[in-house]
């Protein structure tokens, strides 16, 4: 995709072209306040992106239609876009025209026919950029997108204010929320990103989305069941305690409680008795049962532990005795009968001796003191894991009875309040009914966990083959092939540090230095000339890859005023006016010379075909300068903007007043 024309039409119809050659560099050079910095801005609102940053002044108020034609390898693209009406700082409709070789439309024929959003759809599909889908981690707040048009900008335009800026590489890159959308995007564009892993990774969000909605599911139907289990054993009681259980469920366990309640149901107002308090007085003696026998059974833990601990103990000392004691055995042999020589006696005393004697003894005993301790431990443990399952059943059943006995006081409180027992019973089946119709089966709970299994093996599944992608060494060996190139690009500008290798960091978007001692960022670097060169390498580099490869960003660039820094100041720039008198006189003609020279090899060797469009002050009497020149240079007029165009009505009068 390259640059074939720039059109604009004023209020009455009048039209001003601008044509460029497709292959090689394009100069123009000229005043200062003619036009040339505006045409980035042109050509960027005319690939769909809908804030209009033309500056103020003539070319707004004169300005009626912008028109750029687009070339392709097999067509021709004309998008043409009205300046905002006043006012406003965007605009989003379009005229769009596609054919072999289009026609410049006259004034009349300019119709809006469609959008920024078809415009940046049909030039992203025609550049080749493929499906895909930003790779942006599951916990992180921003959204996946896609990777278009929009996101080579980056790479096509080094405005007037960037090209030679220290902390600033990229077009765009100073934006809220650009850096980002840069490191995103870049291996797209690169060929990091395959369609195969765009796929993986959309099957893959859709499965953890799966799966954290199942968890949460699961989560909901696991408490629900642990509510309904408290819920139902408080239901029961209050059964119990209104009458309406039958006499052969009045001590069910905590598991058959829902079958009890169900039988429940059937109940039908009768006489009954009225309460007299027997059944609360019952259960406060079960849990005071109970929580002694929890009592009794924690002070056995707490003895066991006690006595392992000691065990342990005698253990450590007894073992630590019997290493000294096995010292003995140590000693050395008799040659003639084997047998240990006792060193304190006479020759052939051998172990026989009272003191050998006892200390083997001792050693003996501790050995079987210490099995006997070793042979106890499997018990001791066992003995403890009984112990800790008999407490906790004891807590539920503590727990459970609490339940009970709050269910009763309640209810004994409703019978109380209704009146009578069959007033309380009726309401009390009532929500027995509630609560038997919202119960979650454990068939439903089962389904839940088997399909949360199924999501997490697909999620891993998926994960790993992911992971077996080789993206993050094939991003890394595409930088370290634009590293290198650019280092090239740097020794051929002769700039500051160009003996040591360089190379393009995506992380902080800049260009470092790599010095023996330490690396340098471009930052910490000085020099406008120096700044420039890192910046032109930089986009030239990667250029360079994407063209020999193939790749989806186009194969132009726009220089806004790279010469300004071999000027003396910033004032005798702006005065060169595009003459060659004045550049002789006041610049660096050798460091000019060389840029150009540069950016004219890079679109004839390096990447034949490639075109650059410079904007410039600046202006050399070498023939193949002034064969790279689009028009005369710019002194106002001729301009961009012819003088003899008019403003619009409202315009004139905004003028006088």
């Amino acid at each position: 995709m390259k640059i074939k024309s720039i059109h604009i039409y004023s209020h009455d119809g009048q039209r001003r072209d601008l044509q460029f050659r497709l292959d090689g560099i394009n100069i123009i050079t000229g005043r200062s306040s003619t036009g040339k910095s505006a045409l980035s801005e042109i050509i960027e609102y005319c690939m769909g992106r809908s804030t209009f940053n033309v500056p103020e002044g003539v070319i707004r108020d004169k300005v009626a239609w912008f028109a750029v034609i687009y070339q392709f390898s097999q067509e021709q693209v004309l998008i043409a876009k009205p300046t905002p009406n006043a006012g406003n700082s965007s605009g989003s409709t379009v005229m769009l025209r596609r054919g072999a070789q289009l026609a410049v439309p006259a004034f009349e024929e300019l119709k809006v026919n469609s959008d920024d959003d078809a415009v940046v759809a049909l030039l992203s599909r025609l550049l080749g950029i493929p499906e895909n889908k930003t790779d942006v981690a599951i916990e992180h707040s921003r959204d996946s997108y896609d990777a278009n048009i929009k996101h080579t900008y980056y790479y096509l335009f080094q405005k007037q204010g960037i090209v030679a800026n220290k902390d600033q590489l990229l077009y765009r890159q100073n934006e809220q929320f650009q850096p980002q959308a840069i490191r995103d995007t870049l291996p797209i564009l690169l060929g990091v990103s395959s369609s195969l892993r765009y796929e993986l990774e959309g099957k893959l969000r859709t499965a953890q989305r799966d799966l954290r909605l199942n968890a949460k599911l699961l989560e909901q139907a696991r408490d629900a069941i642990d509510t309904s289990q408290q819920k139902g054993i408080g239901l029961f009681s209050e059964a119990k305690t209104v009458g309406i259980i039958n006499q052969a469920d009045q001590n069910v366990g905590a598991d058959s409680v829902v079958d009890a309640l169900r039988t429940a149901l059937q109940w039908k107002p009768a006489s009954t008795p009225e309460d007299d308090g027997y059944r609360i007085s019952s259960l406060e003696e079960e849990l005071v049962q109970m929580r002694k026998e929890r009592r009794e059974v924690q002070t056995k833990i707490d003895s066991a532990r006690q006595f392992s601990k000691r065990a342990v103990g005698f253990q450590s000392e007894a073992a630590e005795q019997k290493d000294r004691l096995s010292s003995i055995k140590a000693l050395p042999k008799n040659s003639q009968t084997g047998e240990w020589q006792w060193p304190f006696c006479e020759e052939n005393l051998a172990m026989t001796s009272p003191i050998a004697q006892v200390l083997l003894g001792e050693l003996a005993s501790l050995e079987v003191e210490m099995n006997i301790v070793a042979g106890q431990r499997p018990k001791l443990e066992a003995y403890l894991e009984e112990q800790q399952g008999k407490i906790q059943l004891l807590v539920d059943a503590i727990k459970n009875k609490e339940t009970e006995l709050s269910a009763a006081i309640s209810t004994n409180e409703v019978i109380a309040q209704m009146g009578t027992r069959n007033n309380a019973a009726a309401r009390v089946v009532g929500r027995i009914s509630l609560f038997l119709e919202n119960l979650i089966p454990n068939e439903e709970l089962a389904a839940r966990e088997a399909e949360q299994r199924r999501l997490k093996f697909k999620v891993e599944e998926l994960e790993r083959n992911i992971g077996a992608d080789d993206s993050n060494e094939r991003l890394t060996s595409i930088l370290n092939n634009i590293s290198t190139q650019m280092s090239r690009y740097i020794r051929a500008f002769e700039a500051e540090f160009s003996e040591f290798p360089s190379r393009f960091d995506l992380t902080h978007l800049t260009v470092v230095i790599d010095r023996p001692d330490r690396p340098v960022p471009m930052s910490r670097t000085g020099g406008g000339e120096n700044h420039l060169a890192y910046h032109l390498a930089a986009l030239l580099a990667l250029h360079h890859f994407a063209a020999r490869n193939n790749r989806p960003i186009p194969q132009f660039l726009l220089i806004d005023q790279p010469t300004q820094v071999y000027f003396p100041s910033e004032k005798v720039y702006k005065e060169a006016d595009g003459s060659v008198q004045k550049t002789e006189a006041d610049a660096d003609l050798v460091a000019v010379r060389r840029l150009f020279e540069l950016l004219l090899e890079f679109t004839q060797k390096d990447v034949p075909g490639f075109q650059i469009i410079v904007t410039e002050h600046a202006n050399l009497r070498d023939q193949w300068f002034q064969d790279a020149l689009v028009e005369p240079p710019w002194t106002k007029p001729p301009a961009l903007v012819p003088e003899n165009w008019p403003a619009p009505p409202d315009a004139s009068s905004d003028a006088r007043r």
